[in-house]
């Protein structure tokens, strides 16, 4: 029998209450996430292997606004072989975002910065991404060639275009599909703009939070397909990347069904294109295997 093919998991998430808060956590119906969740606790729910591939990296990624909490997961990277890149977050209206970057880089590893994200979702500014202070941090980023997770919900594409369009050299990346309204009348206008998105060459887009956006209870594959469809129609395998948003996931099935899910949906897909989701595309754009500057 062949060896396991490497499997990224381009976007999770990890916490302990008792070292920092997750306010966001209160919200009603997240009782079952209500815990810390490390990085062991993925390593056991991801025990399924996804279209012959078996987990062997992962991208952390931010939870709440604060520095210090990039701090922690970087730190965490550079002590767990798992973690290969995190995504943090950072004051982009800041006028020293620049410093703030540099020391994050600085400490133990640092090197394992590969983006920022902020939640833009729950910016009331149309226009948040297109504010000088922001646009001045986003160009500290990309000279710093970081990129950007977009994390939107479908109703906020129009700046997140205006992003790509303004900032065509910084490396971009779609969180969970932009957030479609799954199990509305329609996916018609979510549609047309993942695809007027998608025309930007330096955008990415993850295949994860799908199963979140649904019915948590009652959601089936054929909720999850005309996504998954229009996601491969816009921007092709391989600029897809498969996550799993856990422990976000458990709410609506969990890691491994999530990953029996993608399986099913890429079954349609040549070996190669399932390699680009499952692996290349994160790879590259993460660049997993690039830690020359890891302290």
């Amino acid at each position: 029998m062949s060896e396991p093919l490497p499997l990224v998991d381009a976007h999770h998430h990890v916490w302990d209450l008792d070292r920092r808060p997750q306010p966001w956590l209160d919200e009603p119906g997240l009782e079952p996430i209500r815990r810390s969740h490390g990085i062991e606790d993925l390593r056991r729910a991801a025990d399924r292997p996804l279209a012959g591939h078996r987990l062997t990296s992962t991208v952390v990624v931010q939870c709440v606004t604060a520095v210090e909490e990039t701090a922690d997961l970087l730190d965490l990277a550079g002590r767990d072989p798992l973690i290969g890149a995190v995504v943090g977050w950072a004051d982009l209206t800041s006028p020293t975002i620049g410093d703030v970057l540099d020391e994050l880089r600085a400490q133990p590893g640092g090197g394992y910065l590969r983006a920022l994200r902020h939640l833009v979702q729950g910016e009331l500014d149309p226009e948040w991404l297109q504010q000088p202070s922001v646009e001045q941090g986003l160009r500290a980023l990309q000279d710093r060639n970081l990129g950007y997770d977009v994390l939107i919900r479908s109703h906020q594409f129009p700046q997140a275009i205006r992003l790509a369009q303004r900032f065509p050299d910084l490396p971009l990346v779609l969180d969970h599909a932009g957030k479609p309204p799954i199990g509305q009348p329609s996916l018609s206008d979510w549609a047309r703009d993942v695809h007027a998105l998608a025309r930007y060459p330096q955008v990415r887009c993850k295949v994860s939070g799908l199963i979140t956006e649904a019915n948590h209870h009652t959601w089936t594959i054929d909720d999850i397909r005309p996504v998954q469809d229009t996601l491969l129609a816009a921007f092709g395998p391989e600029r897809l990347m498969f996550g799993s948003d856990w422990p976000v996931c458990v709410l609506a099935g969990g890691w491994s069904r999530w990953a029996a899910t993608v399986e099913h949906l890429l079954d349609d897909c040549s070996p190669h294109e399932r390699h680009a989701v499952l692996y290349e595309t994160a790879t590259a754009f993460y660049r997993l295997s690039d830690h020359e500057n890891d302290t």
